[in-house]
Parts: C-alpha cells; sequence; structure tokens
C-alpha cells in the first residue's frame, strides 16, 4: 500500500506561482514514479507532470516550461513548482504513485489550484 499526503495549492494570480509538495509512504516500488495530475470542472483528468526515482519525466505540453517537476528520493516526497499560472491551470491538482508510468496508480486527497485575479 501506499500513503500520498498533499500540501500546497491555493490561490494565485495570472502570471502567479505556486508549489506542491506530494510525500509518499509505504512500499518503495510503488513510488517509483511520482506525478500530479488535474481535473478541471467538466474535464476529463490529465496528466500534469510525472517523474521517476531516475529521474525520468514527463510533461504535459500545455506545461512545458512554466512547471517543473522534481523529488527527493531520501524523503520520497515530489514537487511541483508551477510558475506563469494561467486562469486555464485551474483544477483539482492529484498526486499519484505508481510502480512503472503505466498501470495501477495510486491517489492522494486532491488540491484545489484556483488562478484568478
Amino acid at each position: 500500500q501506499v500513503q500520498l499526503v498533499e500540501s500546497g495549492g491555493g490561490l494565485a494570480q495570472p502570471g502567479g506561482s505556486l508549489t506542491l509538495s506530494c510525500a509518499a509512504s509505504g512500499s518503495i516500488s510503488r513510488t517509483y514514479v511520482l506525478g500530479w495530475y488535474r481535473q478541471a470542472p467538466g474535464k476529463e483528468r490529465e496528466l500534469v507532470a510525472s517523474m521517476s526515482s531516475a529521474g525520468t519525466t514527463n510533461y504535459a505540453d500545455s506545461v512545458k516550461g512554466r512547471f517543473t517537476i522534481s523529488r527527493d528520493n531520501a524523503k520520497n516526497t515530489a514537487y511541483l513548482q508551477m510558475n506563469s499560472l494561467n486562469p486555464e491551470d485551474t483544477a483539482v491538482y492529484f498526486c499519484y504513485s505508481s510502480q512503472y508510468f503505466v498501470g495501477y496508480k495510486y491517489w492522494g486527497q486532491g488540491t484545489q489550484v484556483t488562478v484568478s485575479s
């Protein structure tokens, strides 16, 4: 089993920044990949960014150059630095972990990110 505890999020102005954190505990093998999906009202959940413990990263095209994912393997914690936020980034962000880049995922509780002036 894996437990994921998210923190961060909140309200930001357009052009602003926020940082999300995701602390994982439990099976180390099932936290090989840590990342975030997001879901806006009326839309499907979409991958934002992911990172393996080996350092391989993936980003959605819509966030490339603005968001940066990192992780501290010693703490089994991932971070999502979100810069140049725009209203289209408004969504509930869900941290996840998995043993592979595809396959079964464990989910955090979700945190709201709202970008508005």
